[in-house]
């Protein structure tokens, strides 16, 4: 963990889904959380790359996997995974939601819009 930015354990997630996607009426692959302030912003594979856009706005480094079942965090500073503390629940979208997400909005030919 970095010292730079410090993680809230008690940030509930900003939604089930990406902020800005959910803004837009668009789309995404695979969702992130902010652990230093719970903002949910989508994958780099996504169209809106939302995750990554939050980090260089905020300088947040620490994002965990908002995806079900998975528990690893991604520094962006140092550009790796890395381990953390539990966050304030829920660890995840709902199990019921689909990836990519949300229902109804996703192409039918969504993988090709994302970014490999």
């Amino acid at each position: 963990m970095s010292e730079a930015t410090p993680v809230d354990t008690t940030a509930a997630p900003s939604g089930t889904g990406c902020q800005e996607c959910e803004g837009l009426d668009g789309w995404w692959v695979h969702l992130r959380r902010c652990a230093a302030c719970g903002h949910v912003g989508c994958c780099d594979s996504s169209p809106g790359q939302h995750a990554t856009a939050h980090f260089r706005e905020t300088g947040h480094e620490l994002m965990r996997s908002f995806e079900p079942g998975d528990d690893w965090y991604w520094n962006y500073r140092t550009e790796s995974t890395v381990t953390g503390p539990e966050l304030a629940p829920p660890s995840s979208h709902p199990v019921d939601q689909p990836t990519p997400g949300p229902a109804g909005r996703v192409p039918a030919d969504w993988r090709d819009h994302i970014h490999r």
